[in-house]
């Protein structure tokens, strides 16, 4: 098991102070809390409402409260009644969770209603927890996304409210599953717990046997008296026989609750009341209002000592054979598009900074749009089709006014100094993963730019699709000798491709630490002239691909037989590798205790999957940039294994789609790895893209598990990799989404790509997961990246790679006006860093924003784990001032808690003694 390793994320401001003051008034916080009575068992209600911000609805449908034929819910009309019955009565107290709710509430609000809700805030009565865009999910989300969407929270509630609206708790009471990294992420964001809702049915018997559960979603729904005393009264002195102490939390509400918060809190006045009466015939329940911070504060006090938990609470299991792991992989497309739309918000606000446009107002669509992407029924492929649509159309419309702010930013950086020529528009060609680009075919003339937004220099091998041939020049003038090559049929056949090209051009691009590299193309009339590099292609015969680092072996039959590291002296054999598949289990009669496999779950009908086909094509190309694999299985699916000069790794481009269900049997599509390596039922996936955990199969850590499925149960969120080894050989596969997936077989990983089901699994979206576009199946394109090597040498490889995968160059052409390269190089820039010095391979910029006018927020953070690496898992020095080189100088630094909303050196958390005897601040 890997240690988690506090991660070293520094936020510093540059020559500015925060806005808001953070001293705390005397009326929110701890000290607002009651703590109850010590010898009487303390339920601690706690009123709040859980709105997701789409689902069955649309975001914006939740909030008006449209379409009421699938449910009449609104949630300006939950927030108007709730803040007016807060206002009636001193006691009451509520949470709330959603700030892209509350901010286009708090926007149309009246100047008295403001100030009747900054004096709730003050007061403590009305409490934000979590204080995210969303209430994320923990399954398929990225760190990097979880931390802005809760910045982006934050930074509103800081401006709004000042320090009493500052989130302590995380509250996560929906979310399928919950994963180590998010809990160590709220511990950085200055949190001091952590409420969820659902856990595994194994686990909730085991602690409820041990009385560690300290958590519940218990709702009552009928305040009779005295019935509902008596049943009240029950349900309390149950529940305490379960929890540690002698206070316990009864949560009161649920989704989109309390749209007549008068009514509710009305009959909750009444309960609280008539049970506390019964204080005086000897009852020892004492109620009241409370929020879970202070039901957390009276836990703190209770002086005691806690138990911990070092694994994650995955996969989870609502009942027998029943396990939520389905949605680890559901809506490749949108998956894979939140991750593309995260990288153009990173480069656009590094472009934003270091051009000093300050036009952060413009990246706002986006980043809100990412918020919401973020939620635990978006990207996770759990919403309604319609939703999703329109998950889709906000992360477009966000970048669409984030090309602003990279055109403003690239005219600045672009032009060579006392040049006041005419910029040229840099786009984006967002359909480049089906080699299209239309705005450049049959263009005499072109330029593609590309934007590294690591802080180490990288070489990638870029690819162009073309309708004419063109002389390529690198950014010191040199004509690039790049490769020209045909479009594989696989991706030219794929539904809704309009390009006409046939061909593209393969070259590598060099691009310098946090900067750019631009790339001319010229069009060469006199097409027999060009001297294109030799090219061998055979078909159906053994086929070998090689560089200096590794060997890749296939038979004639298309079958991957072996990958040898030429380095090490090492080789991995393979028995199976390929495309299969699950039929999903359908049922006339599913319910969620036997539901069909769906959106959310993932229940194959028989233990065993399918090849896709029982033949396959295989054809080889070679040439002096690259060596590729073609493996042909169908129509439907394809995978090309692509070995680069000088590269250290296997690239595998895959396309699945449309899947078939002509025989009305959805289908679960897998890529299949089975190899020799003797990996002892041990594997081993990511936490939202940062800490790595053992998994091991039909095991849990904290109980003792009887499997009831072998497949599903097995699943695990892969958000970035996944790796099984032995003692001298590891094989980790890199993913440019998340995916789910496992090892059912020692020597096996297997990953899910692609799901087309036909039933709905009755857990609540009430639709098929059946994605279609130009009517037929969804077609999904996808990369796995292979690494092979020894285990000692492994985490610098999938590190880096994982890293440079996520933060992928960001590539924008233009079409200049210009007569020539001579032309262009005279007055434009064709390489530029913001860097002044290299920087530690093991460190990386997670953020880089500016914030106002010489004001930026910077994380930085050292992304090896402990002991994983001989040398990078070293603590390491680095000047800040170097990535100011092109700014100015550094004149003032606040180290700020995660979510930028507090100074480091003003945090102050609970802290636990555990049952080791070892404090929590360790």
């Amino acid at each position: 098991m890997y240690m988690i390793k506090f991660c070293a994320i520094l936020l510093f401001i540059v020559k500015h102070s925060l806005t808001a003051p953070y001293t705390l008034s005397n009326g929110c916080g701890y000290d607002s809390c009651n703590l109850g009575k010590s010898d009487k068992l303390n339920v601690h209600i706690v009123a709040h409402t859980h709105d997701d911000v789409g689902w069955l609805k649309t975001v914006d449908q939740y909030y008006y409260g449209s379409h009421g034929e699938i449910t009449r819910k609104g949630v300006q009309y939950i927030l108007d009644s709730v803040v007016q019955a807060l206002v009636d009565n001193s006691d009451r107290r509520f949470i709330y969770v959603e700030m892209a709710f509350f901010r286009r509430w708090w926007n149309q609000q009246s100047d008295d209603v403001r100030e009747k809700v900054k004096q709730l805030v003050n007061e403590g009565r009305l409490e934000f927890i979590s204080g995210g865009w969303s209430m994320i999910d923990e399954a398929t989300t990225h760190y990097n996304s979880i931390i802005d969407q809760h910045s982006l929270g934050a930074e509103f509630l800081h401006d709004t409210f000042g320090a009493c609206a500052r989130p302590k708790i995380g509250w996560q009471i929906d979310p399928f599953g919950h994963s180590r990294e998010v809990a160590s992420l709220f511990a950085q964001m200055g949190f001091d717990g952590y409420f969820f809702g659902r856990a595994d049915y194994h686990d909730l018997i085991d602690r409820s046997v041990k009385r560690t559960r300290e958590m519940d979603d218990k709702s009552l729904h009928d305040y009779n008296v005295p019935e509902r005393v008596e049943t009240f009264i029950g349900a309390a002195l149950a529940q305490a026989e379960v929890y540690a102490t002698n206070h316990i939390i009864m949560t009161m509400g649920g989704d989109f609750f309390d749209q007549n918060a008068h009514e509710d809190f009305k009959n909750l006045d009444k309960l609280i009341h008539y049970v506390n009466l019964q204080q005086e015939n000897g009852s020892d329940i004492n109620v009241f209002y409370s929020t879970p911070s202070c039901y957390l504060y009276a836990l703190n006090k209770a002086d005691k000592r806690w138990s911990t938990k070092t694994d994650d609470f995955f996969p989870y299991a609502s009942t027998p054979s029943v396990y939520w792991t389905g949605y680890y992989t559901s809506r490749p497309a949108l998956k894979r598009y939140e991750r593309y739309a995260n990288n153009i918000l990173q480069v656009t606000r590094q472009l934003n900074g270091f051009s000093q446009s300050n036009l952060r107002n413009l990246t706002f669509d986006l980043s809100e749009a990412m918020g919401l992407v973020q939620h635990h029924d978006a990207v996770s492929g759990t919403s309604k089709q319609h939703v999703a649509n329109d998950y889709g159309q906000r992360l477009s419309n966000g970048i669409d006014r984030a090309i602003e702010v990279i055109n403003d930013a690239y005219g600045k950086l672009l032009p060579k100094e006392n040049r006041t020529t005419p910029i040229p528009n840099q786009f984006l060609c967002h359909y480049s993963n089906i080699s299209a680009c239309l705005p450049i075919e049959e263009q005499k003339l072109f330029t593609l730019t590309l934007w590294n937004p690591t802080i180490h220099p990288v070489t990638i091998y870029y690819r162009v699709p073309v309708t004419r041939q063109y002389l390529i020049y690198d950014p010191i003038g040199n004509l690039i000798s790049a490769e020209y090559l045909m479009i594989p049929d696989a991706t030219k056949n794929i539904p809704g491709r309009m390009s006409s090209a046939q061909n593209q051009y393969l070259f590598p691009a060099s691009l310098p630490a946090l900067g750019y590299s631009t790339y001319y193309f010229e069009e060469k009339v006199d097409t027999k002239k060009i001297e294109h590099k030799k090219v061998i292609t055979t078909t159906n015969e053994a086929c070998i691909l090689q560089n200096e680092f590794l060997r890749v072996e296939f038979n004639n039959q298309g079958y991957l037989k072996h990958i040898i590291n030429l380095e090490k002296n090492s080789k991995v054999s393979f028995t199976e590798q390929g495309f299969y598949w699950y039929a999903s289990y359908s049922h006339v009669n599913s319910t969620p205790f036997s539901p069909a496999s769906g959106a959310y779950i993932f229940r194959p009908l028989f233990p065993e999957a399918l090849p896709v086909s029982v033949a396959r094509r295989i054809n080889c190309t070679k040439t002096d940039t690259v060596q590729s694999a073609l493996i042909i299985f169908n129509e439907w699916t394809s995978q090309e294994f692509n070995l680069y000069r000088n590269a250290s790794a296997i690239e595998i481009e895959w396309i699945v789609g449309p899947i078939p269900i002509d025989d009305n049997i959805g289908k679960e599509i897998i890529i299949r790895y089975n190899t020799d390596i003797n990996s002892l039922k041990k594997y081993y996936t990511d936490s939202n893209g940062r800490q790595v955990l053992e998994r091991i199969r039909d095991y849990r850590p904290t109980w003792h598990y009887i499997p009831d499925d072998p497949i599903s149960s097995n699943y695990y969120p892969i958000n970035s990799r996944i790796w099984i080894g032995d003692q001298d050989r590891q094989l980790t596969i890199l993913t440019d989404r998340s995916q789910g997936g496992g090892s059912i077989y020692d020597g096996s990983i297997e990953i899910m790509v692609h799901r087309r089901i036909l039933h709905d699994d009755k857990m609540g979206v009430k639709e098929a997961l059946n994605e279609t576009a130009y009517d037929k199946g969804l077609v999904v394109s996808g990369k796995h990246i292979l690494l092979f090597d020894r285990p000692s040498d492994s985490a610098r490889l999938h590190r880096t790679g994982a890293q440079q995968l996520f933060m992928h160059p960001l590539a924008t052409y233009s079409l200049p006006n210009t007569s020539s390269y001579t032309n262009y190089s005279d007055m434009f820039r064709q390489s530029w860093s913001a860097l002044s010095d290299a920087m530690p391979l093991n460190v990386h910029l997670l953020t880089f924003d500016q914030l106002a006018f010489k004001q930026y927020l910077v994380r930085v953070e050292h992304y090896f784990e402990l002991n994983e690496d001989a040398l990078y898992s070293k603590p390491v020095t680095i000047d800040l001032q170097i990535l100011f080189k092109s700014i100015g100088t550094i004149n003032e630094i606040t180290e700020l808690i995660l979510t930028a909303n507090l100074p480091l050196s003003e945090l102050h958390r609970l802290e636990w003694m555990i049952k080791d005897e070892k404090s929590s601040h360790i």
